[in-house]
């Protein structure tokens, strides 16, 4: 196997627009927040290959991403982007809670049927 089938780990996040530094992305190895093929990597000079799928724990979220190519250099995202192919899950749908029905200050108690139609707007019986 030669030189050009395999790349360090941080230089590959960074080419592929994962990080924005190679700093950052050396980082992310040494805390731990990479796995490579399932193996947690601890130091940013791991080689990555064609085919090998990272595990990247970012910004709260889980990146699966699959190594299509390694570049020669750091290009524009619309090259990074050929780099992988993502295959993070879905994030969960957050449910929002409901708004609280706000009042003017100095509006006193809602009437009766002010009520009524806050109770019917969250959703109550009413």
């Amino acid at each position: 196997m030669s030189e050009t089938d395999k790349l360090r780990i941080d230089k590959w996040l960074w080419f592929a627009r994962v990080v924005k530094t190679r700093t950052a992305a050396a980082g992310l190895c040494e805390d731990g927040s990479v796995r490579l093929n399932g193996q947690r990597v601890e130091q940013a000079h791991k080689s990555v290959r064609v085919g090998d799928v990272l595990t990247i724990g970012l910004n709260g979220r889980v990146k699966v991403l699959k190594v299509l190519a390694l570049a020669e250099r750091r290009g524009p995202y619309s090259v990074a982007q050929h780099l992988y192919e993502d295959q993070s899950p879905e994030p969960p749908r957050v449910e929002l809670p409901s708004p609280v029905a706000e009042r003017d200050e100095g509006a006193g108690r809602p009437t009766k049927a002010e009520r009524r139609a806050i109770d019917r707007f969250r959703g109550g019986e009413g």
